[in-house]
C-alpha cells in the first residue's frame, strides 16, 4: 500500500537521492536546499492546522525559515511512502501563488504574425514570442517525481502523487487561487543542456541553462534586466529548434497527458528558459477540486461494499497530513467507510472527520472525472488518532516559480530501504513529472 504523507526532515536523504536520479527543476540535488524547503512545507502545514483558512491571513504570516526565495513562502511538499517496505518513493509540491504585484512571474508569450506584399501579392507568417509578467498570483502544481522503477506500478503511485494535490486544494479552496497552472519540463541533454536556451536565453544571460535556473531559486529580478521586452522572431531558429518551441521531453509526456484529462491546456505561453509548455485551468473547473469534500467516518466494510475508489485523507493538530487512494463505501449520508487496515494506516476511527475525493471511474481507468459529490465546509477541526509521526540522468537546479501565463482560462519487494529510499523492483524506467 501507499500513503501520501506531508514531507519531513527524514526523507532529506531520499529525495537527495531522487534528485541525483533525474535533471530536477523542482528538487535540487542539494541536501541543504531540500531541508530548508521541507522545513517551509511543514510551517505551512501548520498554519492549515492551526484553521488560517483565508489567503491574505496565509501569506501574511511570518515566513520562518530563512535562505528561501520570496516565492518559496507558501510551499507544501508531498512524499508517497512504500509501505511495504517504509521506503519514500516520490514526492510532489503545490505552491500557493506564483508571485505576485512587484515579483512578477516570467514566461514568453508564444503568437503568429503575418506580413504581406500588396506588390508581390504574397507574405509570410512567422512565430513570435514576448516577454510576459504575470501578477495575478496563480496557484502552481508541480514538483511530481516517482522513483524510476514505481513507474509502471499496478497501483498508480505516480496519479497518487498528482493527484493529492488537487485534493488538497479541494479541502482548502481558499488558500489557492483562481488558476492553476503547471509548468512542463521540455527536453533536456544528459549534460543539462537545453537547446531553446542555448540558442535564445544564453545570448542575453551568458551561463549555463543548470546555473539560470540556480539563480531563478533565490529571485527573478535578473530576467526583467537581462531579457529583452522586444519581440523576438522564433522563425529564424533552426528547424530541429524551434521544433522543440512548447514540446515536452518524452518522459513528461505521460503526465502532460493526465493534466490535459484533467482540464489543463496550452495557451500560448512558454518558459522562458528551456521552451517548455505552460499549461492551465481553471481552479474550479477541475473535477478532482470540485468533487472534493469533508466527511465523516462511519467505520468498516467488507470488500463487497467498498466499490468506490477515493482519496481519503486526514490532517491532525500537529500537522501530519496522511491520504490514500483505496476502495471504499459511502453510505447515503455521504459518510465513508474503510477497510479495518486503512482506518489504521490513516490512524483514524469511527466519527473522525476526513477528506474525500471519489474517483469514478477506479484509478486504473480515471480521466480525473469527479463523482459529482457536492464540495462542503471544512467542519470546525478534522480530528484523527495519533500524532504520526525534467528529467535526464543528470541533477539540476530548482526552478520552483519562475514564469506563468496570464489570464485565466503548468510492488516493491519486502527488503531494507537504503538512504529511505524502497529499492527497485524491476528495470528502471524514467519518472514521469512535470517542474
Amino acid at each position: 500500500m501507499f500513503i501520501i504523507r506531508r514531507s519531513r526532515v527524514e526523507d532529506v536523504s531520499a529525495l537527495f537521492t531522487l534528485a541525483r536520479m533525474v535533471y530536477f527543476i523542482n528538487l535540487p540535488p542539494d541536501e541543504r536546499l531540500i531541508s530548508k524547503k521541507i522545513a517551509q512545507s511543514r510551517v505551512c502545514f501548520a498554519r492549515v492546522a492551526a484553521g488560517v483558512e483565508d489567503r491574505e491571513e496565509f501569506e501574511a504570516a511570518p515566513a520562518a525559515i530563512s535562505g528561501l526565495g520570496d516565492d518559496e513562502s507558501d510551499v507544501f511538499m508531498f512524499s508517497i511512502e512504500d509501505t511495504d517496505n517504509g521506503g519514500v518513493v516520490g514526492t510532489s509540491q503545490i505552491k500557493a501563488q506564483m508571485g505576485g504585484p512587484g515579483n512578477p512571474n516570467y514566461a514568453f508569450r508564444v503568437f503568429q504574425r503575418e506580413f504581406r506584399s500588396a506588390s508581390l501579392g504574397f507574405g509570410t507568417t512567422h512565430l513570435v514570442a514576448r516577454l510576459h509578467e504575470d501578477t495575478t498570483r496563480p496557484t502552481e502544481v508541480g514538483g511530481l517525481i516517482i522513483q524510476p522503477s514505481y513507474r509502471g506500478h499496478r497501483d498508480k503511485p505516480g496519479r497518487l502523487l498528482s493527484f493529492v494535490r488537487f485534493h488538497f486544494i479541494g479541502l482548502h479552496r481558499s488558500l489557492f487561487g483562481e488558476r492553476l497552472l503547471a509548468e512542463m519540463m521540455a527536453p533536456v541533454s544528459s549534460a543539462g543542456d537545453n537547446v531553446f536556451w542555448d540558442h535564445i536565453g544564453r545570448k542575453f544571460i551568458p551561463v549555463k541553462y543548470s546555473e539560470a535556473d540556480r539563480f531563478c531559486q533565490h529571485n527573478r529580478r535578473f530576467i526583467d534586466e537581462l531579457l529583452p521586452k522586444e519581440d523576438i522572431y522564433l522563425s529564424l531558429l533552426p528547424l530541429d529548434v524551434l521544433n522543440t518551441v512548447a514540446q515536452v521531453s518524452a518522459e513528461t509526456v505521460p503526465a502532460r497527458r493526465l493534466l490535459e484529462r484533467l482540464g489543463f491546456a496550452y495557451k500560448g505561453f512558454i518558459d522562458p528558459f528551456d521552451g517548455g509548455p505552460h499549461l492551465e485551468a481553471v481552479t474550479g473547473d477541475v473535477a478532482l477540486v470540485r468533487d472534493t469534500r469533508w466527511t465523516t467516518v462511519a467505520g468498516t466494510a467488507p470488500e463487497s461494499k467498498r466499490t468506490t475508489h477515493a482519496i481519503v485523507s486526514v490532517m491532525d493538530g500537529d500537522a501530519e497530513f496522511r491520504a490514500i487512494l483505496q476502495p471504499v463505501q459511502i453510505d447515503s449520508g455521504g459518510r465513508v467507510l474503510l477497510a479495518p487496515e486503512h482506518l489504521e494506516a490513516l490512524r483514524v476511527e469511527k466519527g473522525d472527520t476526513v477528506g474525500i475525493t471519489p474517483l469514478t471511474p477506479s484509478p486504473s481507468q480515471s480521466t480525473g472525472k469527479g463523482s459529482g459529490a457536492t464540495s462542503t465546509s471544512k467542519p470546525a477541526a478534522a480530528s484523527s488518532k495519533g500524532t504520526g509521526g525534467k528529467s535526464s540522468s543528470k541533477p539540476g537546479a530548482s526552478k520552483q516559480a519562475r514564469g506563468s501565463a496570464p489570464q485565466s482560462t503548468k510492488t516493491a519487494s519486502k527488503k531494507p530501504t537504503r538512504n529511505g529510499v524502497a529499492p527497485a523492483p524491476r528495470k528502471p524506467r524514467k519518472p514521469i513529472e512535470n517542474r
